[in-house]
């Protein structure tokens, strides 16, 4: 099949929610909150398809981490590195997202305000709302604020070196983390932009992958091409994806041509790896 209906796995965190999205149900109060919701292929195989797709739910500060790059994680051991783009579904007042630093740092004085705590006010906080996008690539120093809601795409590798936690018992990885970073302020590389017709947006391009938004009522074909398979997550859903109910919480890995009926209402993100948009990715119907 060329649509291959992606499952959901809850990942616990101390900086996570009980209230999620209602297409994943609310934790009880006796359960662990769930920061992260993952997007897997069934029996996904390792090291897996390139992207990965999580929601995030925060009430608490993320740590101040960083990514190495494909070089560093190969290396390392690792299949590739991480660069990430997040899309803001629910922010709270004043929430905010650190990126970069607020002025370029030598790794030595990122050690040693990672250590004496100074970090937390070194990196730039950026106020966020709805709808606002953010590309990260690998190198970047960030963390994420409470009170935020997000669709996190990502290149496939669990590897997350953490400078700072806020006193949380948790491991450090100062030496890796640190080698790895670029700890500079941050510059935007992409700005959304109108593609094709109101509603079709290009989020992000590369370079390791393209992220778009779809927001129009149309009946077609969404055609990935060769070798770029494409991940495509229902924000709000309304219609069908190759026959099947395309409903908010859902993601799909689509590796062939299939027919995508989005009815009045859909919101969708459209995820592929590499660099450069796939000019006929979507045919409407005739």
């Amino acid at each position: 099949m060329p649509a291959v209906r992606l499952e959901t796995k809850r990942v616990e965190k101390p900086w996570g929610r009980r209230d999620l999205l209602p297409g994943f149900g609310d934790v009880p109060e006796d359960g662990e909150p769930i920061g992260e919701i993952w997007f897997e292929v069934p029996g996904q195989p390792d090291p897996g398809p390139e992207l990965l797709i999580k929601y995030l739910f925060t009430s608490e500060r993320l740590s101040i981490q960083v990514h190495p790059d494909d070089a560093a994680a190969r290396a390392a051991g690792y299949p590739r590195g991480k660069d990430e783009a997040w899309v803001v579904l629910g922010a709270e007042p004043h929430a905010s997202i650190a990126i970069g630093t607020l002025q370029v740092m030598d790794r030595e004085a990122l050690r040693a305000a990672a250590l004496d705590g100074s970090i937390e006010q070194l990196v730039d906080w950026k106020a966020v709302k709805v709808g606002d996008v953010y590309y990260s690539p690998a190198g970047t120093v960030h963390a994420i604020g409470p009170g935020l809601t997000l669709v996190e795409v990502q290149q496939n590798v669990d590897l997350t070196y953490r400078l700072y936690d806020y006193g949380r018992p948790r491991e450090l990885h100062l030496d890796e983390g640190i080698a790895v970073s670029n700890p500079v302020p941050y510059v935007a590389t992409t700005i959304a932009r109108e593609r094709h017709r109101p509603g079709h947006l290009i989020l992000a391009d590369g370079p390791a992958f393209v992220l778009e938004r779809w927001r129009w009522q149309e009946r077609g074909t969404l055609a990935p091409a060769a070798g770029r398979p494409v991940w495509l997550v229902a924000i709000v859903g309304h219609g069908t994806v190759d026959g099947e109910a395309l409903e908010s919480g859902g993601a799909w890995l689509v590796d062939g041509p299939v027919e995508l009926d989005m009815g009045e209402g859909s919101d969708l993100l459209i995820a592929y790896a590499g660099a450069g948009v796939v000019d006929d990715l979507w045919q409407p119907g005739a």
